[in-house]
């Protein structure tokens, strides 16, 4: 894994969690992309990384589609909830 070369920006809350969720999963960006499409959302690979670096706001559909694809709750990724308290879905790491 790359190590970021900027510090995390402040367009948006959630990049910081979908990264610690992506990785939580074992997935490379370009998987989450794939994911994400087939959800309907369309993001390219530079968006991804400023959204997970927090320098690019994100859409309704992006969370709820990011919230869907990472089996984590819109709330999580708000930063609502330290834990995911879900029977079916698998806890996150790294609150």
């Amino acid at each position: 894994m790359k190590k970021r070369k900027l510090a995390l920006g402040e367009k948006n809350i959630v990049g910081a969690r979908v990264t610690v969720a992506r990785l939580a999963k074992g997935m490379k960006q370009k998987e989450l992309l794939a994911k994400l499409q087939t959800e309907g959302i369309e993001i390219s690979t530079p968006a991804l990384s400023l959204l997970e670096g927090q320098k690019r706001p994100v859409t309704d559909y992006e969370l709820n589609a990011l919230a869907d694809v990472l089996n984590v709750s819109v709330d999580w990724l708000l930063g609502r909830e330290p834990q995911q308290k879900y029977q079916n879905r698998k806890p996150i790491i790294g609150d």
